[in-house]
C-alpha cells in the first residue's frame, strides 16, 4: 500500500507502539500461517480490520473510501478468514500487556491498582449474529422464537481491567451456557496477588476455592438464595440427620462463624458442599482437589443514594484484613463493578457490536478480539488524556476519544478530550422521547409471509392473538 490516507496511517503510528509488524510476522509464523507478499498481507489486513471496527464495523465496500487504496471485497473478506485466531488472541494479550505497563508507568502503580492489587471485573451479556446455518448449531435462538424468525445469540464473557478499562479477552459461547461454568477458561490470565470483582452470579465455593488455589483475591457479591446472618455464635446448618433434621435446621446459615470485625462485618468458614450440590462442570477428581474448609469474609452494607433498587448489598471477600481492608474501602471498590456494564454499553452502543457481522463461527471470534484491540487503543487514550487533564478516567469521554482518533493525523499530539459532567444521585427513567417508527416483531418466517393464499393481515392479525 504505497499511497495511504492519513486515518491509516494514523492507525499504523499508534499500532506499531504496542503492535509491531514484526511481532505480527513471528506470530504468524509459528501459527503455520503463510502468505504471499502482495496487498493483502497479515499487516495490511489487521489494519485494514482496525479501521473497519473504528467506524462501527462499517461495510467492506466502505474501506476502500477510507483507506484511499483500491480494495476487493471478496479478496480482503478470503484474508481475514486466513488470519489464524490464535494469533489475533495472543497480540489481545501482548498488546493488553504492553499497554497496562506503560499506563503504570506512566500515572503510576498508585492509579491503576487498588491497594497495591490489579483489579479485575469479570461480566457477561449477549449480542446477535447473522442468521446463518452453521452459526445456528453452535450460538442457538432464545427459547419461544419460531423458526425462522430469530436469530442466533451469542453469549460473551469478558475481563477488563477496573481501572484502565482494557480488555484482556473475551470468550463466546451458547446462549444456554452459564457463564459461571466458562469462567475457569480466565483464570490463567489471572496472576497471584491479583483481586477479582464480580456479581452474585460467580459466587460459588468452586469458584472462590480455585482462585484461593491461584492466589487471586475475590469479592463477589452474595445471591439472595444464601442465607447470611451476622449474628455473633450463631448455629450453623448442619448435614447430619433426617429430613425431620433438616427441616428443624431451616433458616439456618451453611457457613460456621469464626469472629466479629465489626457491625454487618464478619469472619466465617465455607464448607465444602458435597459432590451431588457441586457444580457440574467439575469431574469428582476435581471437586474432591479443592479444600474442604474455606475462611472468607461477609460484610453489609447500606445504599441510601436516590434512583437506587438495592437498598442492601451483602458481599463476600477473601480481602481478611479489616485493617488494611476497612468496610468502607471494600464497599467502594464493589462500587467499580458498576463500570463494567459501561463498558458493555461502550462497545455494543457506541462501537455498535451488539450486532455482528460475519458468518461463520470463527469471524465472530475474530470479530470480538478485533473489538477488543481497537476497545484498548480507545481505552488508553482516554486514561493519557485523564492523566494529563487531572481527572477520572470514566469521565473522560468515549465518543470524544473515538472522534479524535478518527480525525487526528500522524504525529498530532493528543488534545484535551471531552470531560462528562459529575452528576451525583442522578436518576433518570429508561424510556424515550422521541417517537419511533415502529414495526410489530415477525413471528412467522418470511417465505410463510409471502405466500398469496395468506394475506399479511390475517397473519398480524393471529399474531395479535398470540400476544
Amino acid at each position: 500500500m504505497a499511497s495511504v490516507s492519513p486515518l491509516l496511517a494514523r492507525i499504523k503510528s499508534d499500532f506499531q507502539q504496542y503492535l509491531p509488524h514484526a511481532l505480527i510476522e513471528s506470530l504468524c509464523r509459528a501459527a503455520g500461517h503463510r502468505w504471499r507478499w502482495r496487498k493483502l498481507d497479515p499487516v495490511s489486513t489487521i489494519y485494514l480490520f482496525v479501521l473497519q471496527m473504528l467506524h462501527c464495523n462499517t461495510a467492506i465496500r466502505h474501506l476502500h473510501h477510507l483507506a484511499k487504496v483500491p480494495i476487493n471485497a471478496a479478496a480482503y473478506c478470503k484474508a481475514r478468514m486466513r488470519l489464524p485466531l490464535v494469533v489475533l488472541q495472543q497480540l489481545l494479550t501482548r498488546s493488553c500487556a504492553t499497554l497496562l505497563e506503560a499506563l503504570t508507568k506512566e500515572a503510576g502503580k498508585g492509579q491503576t491498582h487498588w491497594h497495591g492489587h490489579r483489579t479485575l471485573l469479570v461480566d457477561g451479556t449477549g449480542t446477535i449474529a447473522p442468521d446463518s446455518k452453521a452459526l445456528r448449531k453452535v450460538f442457538p435462538q432464545p427459547c419461544g422464537q419460531s423458526k425462522g424468525c430469530g436469530f442466533p445469540v451469542p453469549k460473551i464473557l469478558g475481563l477488563f481491567d477496573a481501572i484502565t478499562g482494557l480488555v484482556f479477552e473475551f470468550k463466546a459461547f451458547s446462549l444456554f451456557v452459564n457463564e459461571h461454568s466458562r469462567v475457569w477458561q480466565l483464570h490463567p490470565l489471572l496472576a497471584k496477588g491479583d483481586l477479582l470483582v464480580a456479581d452474585c452470579g460467580f459466587c460459588s465455593f468452586s469458584h472462590m476455592a480455585l482462585l484461593w488455589g491461584r492466589g487471586v483475591l475475590a469479592l463477589f457479591r452474595k445471591p439472595k438464595c444464601q442465607i447470611v446472618s451476622f449474628r455473633p455464635h450463631r448455629k450453623a446448618h448442619e448435614r447430619r440427620g433426617g429430613a425431620k433434621a433438616r427441616l428443624s435446621q431451616k433458616g439456618r446459615p451453611r457457613s460456621v462463624f469464626v469472629r466479629r470485625l465489626g457491625k454487618h462485618d464478619q469472619l466465617v468458614r465455607w464448607l465444602r458442599p458435597t459432590y451431588s450440590q457441586g457444580p457440574k462442570w467439575l469431574t469428582r477428581e476435581q471437586f474432591e482437589m479443592l479444600p474442604k474448609k474455606l475462611l472468607v469474609r461477609e460484610l453489609r452494607y447500606r445504599i441510601v443514594e436516590k434512583g437506587r433498587r438495592t437498598r442492601e448489598v451483602t458481599v463476600v471477600s477473601t480481602l481478611l484484613d479489616e485493617k488494611k481492608y476497612s468496610k468502607e474501602a471494600v464497599a467502594q471498590l464493589y462500587g467499580l463493578r458498576w463500570r463494567v456494564e459501561t463498558h458493555w454499553h461502550q462497545l455494543k452502543t457506541l462501537l455498535r457490536m451488539e450486532k455482528l457481522k460475519c458468518q461463520s463461527e470463527a469471524g465472530i471470534l475474530k470479530e470480538l478480539v478485533m473489538y477488543a484491540l481497537v476497545y484498548n487503543l480507545i481505552h488508553a487514550l482516554m486514561m493519557r488524556a485523564a492523566i494529563r487533564q487531572g481527572v477520572e478516567v470514566e469521565r473522560i469521554s468515549f465518543i470524544d476519544a473515538l472522534r479524535w482518533l478518527i480525525c487526528a493525523t500522524p504525529g498530532e499530539e493528543l488534545a484535551d478530550l471531552l470531560i462528562n459532567p459529575t452528576r451525583p444521585g442522578r436518576y433518570e427513567p429508561r424510556l424515550v422521547k422521541g417517537a419511533r417508527r415502529s414495526y410489530g416483531k415477525m413471528r412467522f418466517p418470511r417465505q410463510r409471509m409471502r405466500r398469496p393464499t395468506i394475506t399479511t393481515a390475517k397473519l398480524a392479525q393471529k399474531s395479535r392473538r398470540l400476544k
